[in-house]
């Protein structure tokens, strides 16, 4: 047994439309205030704080330790992070994050989390998807996040993605994702061109499966090993979409962590944080992640999406 070897856990979580209850004149947040449908009260903001941080802080719970980083999608602004960080179960665990303001349509952006005893921040920045709609317009979106930093004397290059939804049909919106997917490429190939040997972690809700063209892309390009096409089977996903399991949210990884000589973390494992109490308990949609609202109905759960996590080892 290796002495002193650390176990860290990584990981991303689709958290579901955490806003604020306030109105931001510059975003489309009117579902998220006290007075739309949804009723989106000050006591169900601080519910909803105090369920994501009961997650957070027990994915890779089997080292009996809470993540040094994770990634999120669908967080309003500085406010609602600030509230995560210090709400009841996260508020002595020492995390800080690292968030950008998009022009995303919907208000939500990408940001993420990170004990600042482990994980050291030495840049950050962000990477536009240049979209048009049919009429020739710009459509916003997400920003692509770039976060640099040395965790277990290994610099990290971290990218946190949240890429276009199928709503309007999985083909129909494709060409969304593999433009995500392109700038992906176009910020890693940045990033080796700098150093060779970059160690790269590409997580995020992309939308799609990892057998999709867009994931494809970004593993045959940018030389990315993704254990998340293993993971997914017909009765696990990171969420479920008419009864069937989707792995949209991944966490993929440059294959030079696999070098013995070349790096000091070795892969683990890699998982979805699928534990009981953040799932539905009956009824037909059992199992199924337990979501904060059902359209505008209110059900009080976590997030219609399960966190997904990699672990690596200190040699």
């Amino acid at each position: 047994m290796i002495e002193n070897s650390e176990t860290y856990t990584i990981a991303f979580y689709n958290i579901e439309n955490l806003f604020d209850i306030e109105n931001d004149p510059l975003t489309n947040d009117d579902d998220f205030l006290p007075t739309s449908a949804k009723r989106w009260t000050y006591k169900r903001y601080e519910n909803k704080l105090r369920k994501l941080g009961s997650v957070i802080s027990q994915i890779g719970e089997e080292d009996d330790k809470s993540p040094v980083i994770v990634g999120l999608a669908e967080v309003e602004n500085n406010k609602v992070l600030t509230d995560l960080i210090n709400s009841e179960h996260l508020e002595d665990l020492g995390y800080n994050f690292v968030h950008f303001d998009s022009l995303d349509e919907r208000g939500i952006d990408v940001a993420l989390i990170y004990k600042e005893a482990f994980f050291k921040v030495e840049n950050s920045e962000t990477f536009s998807v240049y979209l048009q709609n049919e009429e020739g317009l710009r459509d916003y979106t997400r920003d692509v996040l770039l976060v640099e930093g040395q965790l277990g004397n290994e610099k990290l290059h971290i990218i946190v993605n949240h890429w276009s939804s199928r709503r309007e049909g999985e083909k129909e919106t494709e060409y969304k994702r593999l433009a995500a997917a392109k700038v992906v490429n176009s910020v890693i190939a940045r990033l080796k061109n700098e150093q060779s040997n970059a160690k790269i972690i590409v997580m995020g809700d992309f939308n799609d499966n990892p057998d999709n063209d867009s994931l494809m892309l970004l593993e045959k390009e940018s030389n990315l090993y993704n254990p998340f096409s293993t993971v997914l089977s017909y009765n696990k996903g990171s969420l479920n979409h008419n009864f069937q399991w989707n792995m949209f949210d991944q966490i993929l990884f440059t294959d030079n962590f696999f070098d013995p000589d070349g790096s000091n973390l070795k892969f683990v494992k890699a998982d979805v944080f699928n534990s009981k109490f953040v799932t539905q308990y009956h009824g037909k949609y059992k199992g199924q992640p337990f979501r904060t609202y059902v359209g505008k109905k209110y059900k009080g759960g976590y997030s219609d999406h399960f966190p997904v996590y990699v672990q690596f080892k200190t040699l």
